[in-house]
């Protein structure tokens, strides 16, 4: 389980910690697999959801109550993953959520009501939520044996695994039914788990320290822990809440307000998810260089100006640059925050984390519709410059915390 000690131990150049041998490189190799394999699936999911729509009969309203399915079983199970982790281990969680999440993304295709919908989303939203937090707290344990801020990679191989997986959707979506492509997941995610969940299994977790925060049969965290895990999980929802945002009104506001081609306007998010991507893959030396303070700091500064850019800019083509240098700026600050929380608290600290994260997620889009009916789409995206401010200057008031 993480330690609280961990802090130290993952920062570079620290003598101190515990001197057991590293972890194998192939423990690495497979829980970026199941980062990979998360994004993936989801990605999977999505591409399909016009088609299950049209096979469901549901109207607008009723689809969207259909995907609350998905908020609701992700974040119900959150909130009891940590505890989880804590008694089997964040491996073995792991790989049955895997297991869980990879039988589930085939079930919606099975459905011919928006009610049977809905009831299978729960599922697949549980499985989703439970992995999310276990891989995020085995990756917070190997950040600390590793001794190097690496969680960035693991997020990166998320995006790539999204971008694979949307893409793969998107060139299978003409040529096959949702059953089939959604049961062809199910087989790839097996194969995954079976390949790489053996790995996990034979390299259990490090055992809790006694004393140590989030520790099997420890007392839990104090005040000062709690409250800087609810402030780096603030932080993760202040970045959540603009890629929610970016994701659904990005291409409305390139083709409404811009009269970006309908092309063009698609490319929006994929220009920010790139960007995302890149960001992460260099996140590890980033973080190496300037810590994880200074990261986070320049991350929402940079976001901030990015998406003022990209909400205010009079061209499309300044909008789009707008979206890529968003991207850049939010792309570690998710996966530092909820580092982080896991350091200092465990998987309940990862799970803690990742519950506001993701309720950022959903209120961002509903929170920008909302101010655009009262405003205009440009002013609501305009929030997401102002969390990113938020974001830049709760990291540099967990400071201490960060040590760097």
């Amino acid at each position: 389980m993480p330690q609280l000690n961990k802090l130290r131990t993952a920062l570079p150049g620290d003598m101190g910690g515990d001197p057991a041998a590293p972890p194998s490189p192939r423990l690495r190799t497979a829980l970026t697999l199941f980062f990979a394999l998360d994004g993936f699936l989801f990605a999977g999911w999505v591409v399909r959801i016009p088609a299950i729509k049209h096979q469901t009969g549901a109207s607008a309203a009723t689809l969207g109550l259909a995907l609350l399915g998905v908020s609701a079983g992700a974040v119900v199970t959150m909130m009891f993953a940590g505890r989880l982790c804590r008694r089997f281990g964040s491996h073995p969680v792991t790989a049955v959520c895997g297991v869980l999440l990879s039988l589930a993304i085939a079930l919606p295709a099975q459905t011919h009501s928006v009610l049977s919908l809905g009831l299978v989303l729960l599922l697949f939203g549980a499985a989703y939520g439970g992995m999310n937090v276990a891989m995020n707290s085995a990756a917070v344990d190997l950040v600390a044996a590793l001794r190097r801020p690496v969680m960035p990679g693991f997020h990166a191989a998320f995006s790539l695994g999204g971008m694979v997986g949307a893409g793969l959707g998107g060139l299978v979506a003409g040529g096959l039914s949702p059953a089939v492509h959604l049961l062809a997941l199910t087989g790839i995610g097996l194969l995954v788990t079976a390949v790489a969940g053996p790995v996990l299994l034979s390299h259990p977790a490090p055992p809790p320290v006694v004393g140590a925060a989030g520790g099997g049969g420890a007392p839990g965290p104090d005040g000062r822990t709690r409250r800087l895990v609810l402030l780096f999980g603030v932080i993760a929802l202040c970045t959540a809440y603009g890629e929610g945002a970016l994701a659904d009104w990005g291409a409305l506001h390139l083709e409404q307000d811009l009269r970006a081609h309908p092309g063009v306007a698609a490319a929006g998010y994929s220009l920010f998810a790139l960007a995302m991507t890149a960001g992460r893959l260099s996140g590890t030396a980033l973080l190496e260089r300037l810590g994880q303070t200074r990261v986070l700091v320049l991350g929402g500064s940079t976001a901030a100006v990015g998406m003022l850019l990209g909400a205010l800019a009079p061209s499309t083509w300044a909008a789009l640059l707008g979206f890529a240098v968003t991207g850049l700026g939010l792309a570690n600050i998710f996966p530092v925050a909820v580092g982080r929380a896991g350091a200092l608290a465990g998987p309940g600290g990862v799970a803690a984390a990742s519950t506001l994260g993701y309720g950022g997620m959903l209120l961002g889009p509903p929170a920008i519709g909302f101010l655009a009916e009262w405003a205009s789409l440009p002013v609501a995206l305009t929030t997401v410059a102002l969390l990113a401010v938020a974001a830049a200057v709760l990291g540099f008031g967990a400071r201490d915390a960060a040590h760097g």
